[in-house]
């Protein structure tokens, strides 16, 4: 159930975020434009595992103390929103110029033709590579077993390390984890089709 959790609160997390960060990596203001840049190269080119220790061991030297599904599942959602803020700023460039022109024509603010008329189309195109990060985001929620996560992997290897019989409790682990992203892979290929469909 840590596993579930983690993925979904990390699912929402890095979609939130990365949405932000690749507006503000096309938004005509320097300073957002600089730190959305700086903040999809620093987190995209280091290791999870560095970013869920900057949580789980970073933040107690600064007074503030996490436990390590909290540390693991914020390092799983900043970590995956670099990736996602690039997939979703290239389905932004993708949209049609006229489109943001003609929103703000009718009287709506960046904000507003952000929300309604660009992110809708943006992120309809971009539900392939979307999906891909998000099974990746489920995969690599095994990464808090190493800060006591208390996650699907973490006890696996209790039990591995208790029982000795490594083999199937692994390849038991493994099959909870097919199960977790298997529904994934097959909801996103019938969005879409549906979205195709539609268009």
């Amino acid at each position: 159930m840590n596993t579930i959790y983690a993925s979904l609160l990390g699912l929402a997390g890095s979609f939130i975020l990365g949405t932000i960060i690749a507006v503000f990596r096309i938004t005509g203001s320097k300073p957002l434009n600089w730190f959305g840049t700086a903040y999809v190269e620093f987190f995209r080119n280091i290791p999870l595992l560095l970013v869920v220790f900057l949580f789980y061991l970073g933040l107690p030297s600064l007074g503030v103390t996490l436990n390590g599904f909290v540390s693991g599942t914020m390092g799983l959602a900043v970590y995956t929103s670099s990736f996602i803020a690039e997939a979703i700023r290239a389905g932004i460039m993708a949209v049609p110029p006229g489109q943001t022109e003609a929103a703000r024509s009718s009287g709506l603010s960046y904000v507003q033709t952000m929300i309604h008329v660009i992110l809708p189309q943006a992120i309809k195109l971009v539900i392939p590579p979307l999906s891909n990060q998000f099974i990746n985001l489920v995969k690599n929620s095994s990464i808090l077993s190493i800060v006591a996560g208390f996650d699907l992997m973490y006890y696996g290897d209790v039990i591995a390390t208790d029982t000795f019989d490594t083999i199937n409790t692994y390849l038991f682990v493994a099959m909870f984890y097919l199960i977790l992203t298997l529904p994934l892979s097959y909801g996103s290929r019938v969005l879409e089709r549906k979205l195709a469909r539609h268009d």
